[in-house]
């Protein structure tokens, strides 16, 4: 008679192996951690509810790890997968940064939220009016009704590339607050994209030969090629093509990713430091010659 396979037992016996994550020999609880991670995510369930149940901390702390050891990986495979289909929603890579921190947010969450500031949008827009009318409107909506602003006060917090929490919150850095700009605008069919300026992240309505620059993080002030001559001159940095032309959502992601690991890194939480570059090694490109805010 044949043994039966680790994926097939049953939900006693799998409570019975959490029990003995508690057991105080090292050499039972590895035993018993590699057999539940050879069954893989399937189990979090079971251990969210023995976790609950749990009265010992040992236990509550290796159920924890573990959970999160399947949650970290799984996140992995679902950024490798974006970036493998094109990287196309650029929603859905912000949703799934969000989930580092947030394993349980629901990606139709953030979306519904998205969905209620383009209503508020569409209110008040005009499609007839000329692209610098247009995101006038833009901005009276965002800034002035819906009250979204720069956190300057904790500029460097790992909460401000969460877009769940920006929204929530309706603070956050530059490239946060333009992803959610930059999403409303292209819902309303408007050519906005995002630019990959040194330090600062920032927005181009580009169609044909009509471009602008708009800084979100400065309540969409709109500004010139000329204005990014200058702010390239302050820092010394050449011109370069890249720096005024649109970027591809993987390149916000990664800046996104840049910016949670300095964070991090201002916070001491090396842990997740190392775990977050480990999110920016899913989505390498050898063609990335950016900084973080």
């Amino acid at each position: 008679m044949k043994n039966k396979s680790e994926k097939e037992l049953s939900e006693k016996e799998l409570k019975a192996l959490v029990y003995l994550l508690g057991d105080t020999d090292d050499e039972v609880v590895q035993h018993v951690e590699e057999k539940i991670i050879s069954l893989g995510e399937a189990v979090i369930p079971i251990l969210e509810q023995e976790w609950e149940q749990s009265f010992d901390p040992v236990s509550q702390k290796r159920i924890e790890d573990l959970i999160h050891m399947f949650q970290f990986e799984g996140l992995k495979k679902k950024l490798r997968q974006w970036k493998e289909s094109g990287s196309q929603d650029l929603l859905e890579g912000l949703w799934l940064v969000s989930t580092y921190q947030y394993p349980d947010l629901e990606f139709s969450k953030i979306k519904d939220q998205i969905q209620q500031i383009y209503y508020e949008t569409w209110l008040e827009f005009k499609p007839e009016a000329v692209p610098l009318d247009q995101i006038k409107i833009l901005n009276s909506v965002i800034f002035n009704k819906l009250k979204f602003s720069p956190n300057t006060k904790n500029f460097h917090s790992a909460g401000n590339s969460m877009l769940n929490v920006v929204l929530e919150t309706k603070k956050g850095n530059p490239i946060s607050l333009c992803c959610i700009y930059m999403l409303v605008a292209q819902k309303m069919k408007l050519p906005v994209y995002g630019v990959n300026l040194p330090r600062l992240f920032i927005l181009t309505y580009k169609q044909g030969k009509n471009q602008f620059y708009i800084n979100v993080f400065n309540k969409g002030l709109v500004f010139s090629k000329q204005d990014i001559d200058q702010y390239l001159n302050n820092l010394n940095l050449k011109q370069n093509d890249i720096f005024y032309q649109p970027c591809s959502h993987l390149d916000i992601i990664r800046r996104v990713l840049r910016n949670v690991i300095m964070a991090f890194e201002k916070t001491g939480e090396e842990d997740k430091e190392q775990e977050v570059r480990q999110l920016l090694e899913v989505l390498a490109d050898a063609n990335d010659p950016y900084d973080s805010e």
